[in-house]
């Protein structure tokens, strides 16, 4: 990769107009992930955290809009700019380079589907020609095999079983030519002509079954068969991590995956996506509310507040020298032993009518006359460790 980032956000603004009035969700939020790394992404509720996650798959629901930015994705040695591309490019995108686990996996699942219809749709979706082609390569290696010989029976019964005939063969090609070519879809629904259409379901089967298991879930191929409101939270949350890993995207986007789990499941889940990572070779941006967490899981960590992104450091950076009087005030709520437990003093602004300039500075104690006339810029305060607060800006750092 020419740069050390894998996904670049510059000045996003996010809108959401309702009868209220207009939300600024989003103020010039900049934020880059790099490569292989796992990026946290933490502040109160409501500050933002989620809309960005869903900004980057361009799906934020009416009455949003993003009314300015850029979100860079590099893609085949250039960056483009997802807020510029088509539906049809963004089709792409989504589950192929970037996936999401979202909050409520029961609301992420479709009630009247099964697990493998549903894992099924990203793997045909995204990973098609690459089903065909190992489709016609296993019936090459069988025809091979079977004219060396010296197979057992049961070797020789499944390599019988691979081989393609003429028609099944053409087809499949026809798809990793076409996919969309219009004689295979009517070839698909004629009896007789449809055993290419078996074989190819069996594959997508195969590669269900295959990542059920690698989410550790007990007798997979049962599990397949079930419907989402046969499984308890953990199993959900670990199907719908399934469906987001099930074409290998280069970045995971986790939305809170653990909320809504007991504690002993919330460390399995967690154990789970760290193995997953270094299986898979992921970057991944991990939102949450929990401290300990981030602590665990991240590498980097970016602190937003009030739709800004107000410090982004290294985690350990973050931990023992934080800047941003918000950042060491969220510390500060962490209760320990033997300390007296402190909460933030005041209320998160309503993003309707936003304070003027610095947005944390009614709630600042080092707030200045300039906070509240002046939005401050996003500075770099020392290496890697960038922060948006006039403490740091100028003649007043």
């Amino acid at each position: 990769m020419a740069e050390e980032s894998f996904l670049r956000i510059k000045d996003l603004d996010l809108r959401f107009y309702t009868y209220e009035g207009v939300v600024e969700a989003l103020d010039k939020v900049k934020l880059s992930i790099k490569d292989g790394e796992t990026l946290g992404v933490v502040g109160e509720t409501g500050c933002g955290k989620s809309v960005t996650g869903l900004s980057e798959l361009n799906l934020i629901p009416p009455p949003g809009k993003i009314e300015g930015g850029r979100i860079l994705l590099y893609k085949n040695e250039k960056w483009v700019n997802l807020l510029r591309q088509r539906d049809a490019y963004l089709r792409n995108v989504r589950g192929n380079d970037i996936s999401m686990i979202f909050q409520d996996p029961k609301s992420a699942l479709n009630p009247v589907y099964t697990v493998r219809q549903q894992i099924a749709e990203a793997i045909m979706h995204h990973r098609l020609e690459e089903l065909c082609q190992i489709l016609l390569d296993e019936s090459k290696n069988a025809i091979e095999s079977l004219k060396k010989g010296g197979l057992s029976d049961r070797e020789k019964a499944a390599a019988e079983k691979s081989v393609l005939n003429k028609r099944e063969k053409r087809m499949l090609e026809r798809m990793l030519e076409d996919p969309s070519n219009p004689i295979v879809r009517i070839a698909s629904k004629i009896p007789g002509l449809n055993r290419f259409k078996k074989r190819f379901n069996n594959k997508v089967t195969t590669e269900v079954v295959r990542m059920l298991r690698d989410m550790r879930i007990p007798d997979p191929e049962r599990v397949a068969d079930m419907y989402p409101h046969e499984l308890s939270g953990g199993m959900a949350q670990r199907v719908v991590i399934a469906m987001a890993l099930s074409c290998n995207p280069n970045l995971l986007i986790a939305d809170e995956p653990t909320t809504n789990l007991d504690v002993t499941v919330q460390l399995q889940i967690l154990t789970l996506i760290k193995d997953l990572k270094k299986q898979y070779g992921m970057t991944i941006q991990y939102i949450t509310h929990d401290m300990g967490v981030v602590a665990d899981m991240c590498d980097r960590v970016a602190v937003m507040y009030a739709g800004n992104v107000v410090e982004l450091a290294e985690v350990m950076e973050i931990f023992k020298n934080p800047l941003h009087p918000y950042t060491r005030a969220l510390l500060e709520c962490i209760p320990r032993p033997g300390t007296e437990f402190k909460s933030i003093e005041g209320f998160v602004p309503s993003l309707i009518s936003p304070p003027k300039g610095c947005r944390f500075n009614d709630r600042c104690p080092f707030a200045m006359d300039k906070c509240t006339r002046q939005k401050p810029e996003f500075v770099t305060a020392k290496k890697d460790h960038q922060v948006l607060c006039h403490l740091y800006a100028g003649e007043t750092r």
